[in-house]
């Protein structure tokens, strides 16, 4: 009797060692994360004001110009082979789930909300889009850093969890720039502002009556009969180039991520520049230096943009109450479906917990960064501001369950 009691006792003891630490490994992280944050809200306060916001501007702008694609460059293409490509193409395919479903939540959610008048794509898109980049490679690298972490060794880890990352971002890039963009388009009225009647229109000339001005003015696009066929061709591809909104599509980071896919896939050329005895190795190296700072900067960026608080906004209490529940509570459950079920049929590599954990991270962010600044430039950059303010603030809690979790369902 008293070995069952003692056995029974060192067994619960144990369970709650297993338990805290997990807790310990998924909240550290969350912790590193919140720390350097509120030192970047710190640095951008009044009572510093190191960080201000033309400086913050600034630092993004280094960031995804030149840190965040140097970090890719490396981690993917130190990572990447074709055969690994042919494994890994579930993440992309998570990508796209990931966006069909959290859209349909945020239909769902949009539809029992009713959010003010012209806001209701906004609510399904701030539901709908979750940041599969700069926020999951934040977490893998806090989580990593740790050398009690339950995947492994520090190195293997990080370079795994930031390639699988850098593998979806192209994805998310094309969701972002096609969808999101279109989402996002103004009201018949031209502005997310119908308070505003001083909408700007295109004012006939003076000289011509209103009675013969068209209700649609069309530009007269001069042809050239006479035009060689390359100038033809050239023209083709510049109107294509337009269409698809190839240069909005092809940032850095997306250029970053396809030069690391077709130099990884290439054995020669991945021996000449990811190996650590290529003789172009000095600036697979030099990209990983560079890399190393997007971390801390994009962490002290994005702290410093939580200065102004979430400004004022029309959404109101409750549409925005119901983004954050929609975004942080209802989507990443139906994520957890998803990589089970994709588990279960056998359409992820066999053992290997980072893949399946960065898939649930996917579901799991709070709402893109990214999507904002499509925001801003659609003419609603004030409320998707005030959404990303209240968004990251609660999931720096509900991120710290959810990976509890993942992490218990792992391990």
């Amino acid at each position: 009797m008293e070995r069952f009691l003692s056995a029974v006792l060192m067994e619960n003891q144990g369970g709650r060692e297993s338990l805290f630490g997990t807790i310990k490994i998924a909240v550290l992280p969350i912790a590193k994360v919140f720390t350097m944050c509120f030192l970047g809200f710190l640095m951008a306060s009044k009572y510093v004001n190191i960080l201000p916001a033309s400086g913050r501007k600034l630092l993004n702008g280094l960031v995804f110009s030149l840190l965040l694609p140097c970090l890719i460059f490396s981690q993917l293409g130190q990572a990447i082979s074709l055969q690994k490509m042919l494994e890994w193409w579930f993440i992309p395919v998570n990508v796209v789930l990931a966006t069909i479903t959290g859209s349909i939540i945020g239909l769902v959610v949009a539809s029992i909300v009713r959010p003010p008048y012209p806001f209701f794509k906004f609510t399904i898109v701030q539901i709908g889009i979750g940041n599969i980049g700069n926020v999951p490679l934040v977490l893998i690298a806090a989580l990593c850093r740790d050398k009690a972490n339950p995947f492994g060794d520090s190195d293997k880890c990080t370079q795994d969890g930031n390639a699988y990352i850098a593998f979806g971002q192209w994805v998310g890039a094309i969701v972002l720039y096609t969808y999101v963009f279109h989402m996002l388009a103004p009201p018949p009225e031209g502005t997310f502002d119908i308070e505003d009647r001083n909408l700007p229109i295109k004012s006939p000339p003076k000289d011509i009556s209103l009675e013969q001005v068209p209700l649609l003015m069309q530009e007269v696009v001069p042809e050239n009969s006479k035009a060689p066929k390359e100038g033809k061709i050239k023209y083709f591809l510049n109107f294509l180039y337009e269409k698809l909104k190839l240069k909005q599509i092809l940032q850095p980071p997306i250029i970053a991520s396809i030069l690391a896919m077709g130099i990884g896939t290439v054995p020669f050329l991945k021996r000449l520049i990811f190996t650590t005895d290529a003789p172009l190795y000095f600036f697979t190296d030099s990209c990983m230096i560079l890399g190393e700072a997007m971390i801390p900067c994009i962490l002290l960026a994005l702290g410093g943009n939580l200065v102004d608080g979430p400004g004022s906004s029309k959404l109101g209490l409750r549409t925005t109450a119901a983004i954050i529940v929609g975004r942080l509570v209802l989507v990443p459950p139906t994520g957890l479906g998803i990589v089970l079920l994709a588990d279960k049929l056998g359409f992820l590599p066999p053992d290997d917990k980072m893949f399946r954990f960065v898939l649930l991270l996917q579901h799991t962010m709070p709402t893109s960064v990214l999507s904002g600044a499509l925001a801003n430039l659609r003419g609603c950059g004030r409320e998707a501001a005030a959404v990303l303010f209240w968004v990251h603030i609660f999931a720096v809690f509900s991120m710290a369950v959810w990976i509890t979790l993942y992490l218990n369902i792992l391990f």
